[in-house]
């Protein structure tokens, strides 16, 4: 049984930082895909940032380009979203997910690639 579990969350203002980590259970994740996904009140989830088995290849939303760093411990187990410069339109639940046995380094951005799912952590960004 996999289980991916978030936290980190909470409540902080306008360009502030705030760090959020993923912990991966259940299975050798050496060879997952990870990702960071977010969804606001009334908006569909979307994507945030994702991470290669190896670490090599990473991918952003253009939204979050140069404010957030995505990250993975050499165990490859557990999984960081360092957000900067915070805004309040990056409010939502975030959510971390893994896609199985991929060594490709594609660039992997729908909800319906990846297999696991975390449950979420609140994030919010007051003005």
């Amino acid at each position: 049984q996999v289980q991916l579990v978030e936290s980190g969350g909470g409540l902080v203002r306008a360009g502030e930082s705030m760090r959020l980590s993923c912990a991966a259970s259940g299975r050798t994740f050496s060879n997952y895909v990870m990702g960071w996904f977010r969804q606001a009140p009334g908006k569909e989830r979307e994507f945030v940032a994702s991470i290669s088995w190896s670490g090599i290849s990473i991918y952003y939303a253009d939204s979050v380009k140069g404010r957030f760093t995505i990250s993975r411990t050499s165990a490859k187990s557990t999984v960081y979203l360092q957000m900067n410069s915070l805004k309040p339109e990056d409010t939502a639940v975030y959510y971390c997910a893994a896609r199985r046995g991929d060594y490709s380094g594609r660039y992997y951005y729908q909800p319906s690639q990846f297999d696991y799912w975390g449950q979420g952590t609140q994030v919010t960004v007051s003005s």
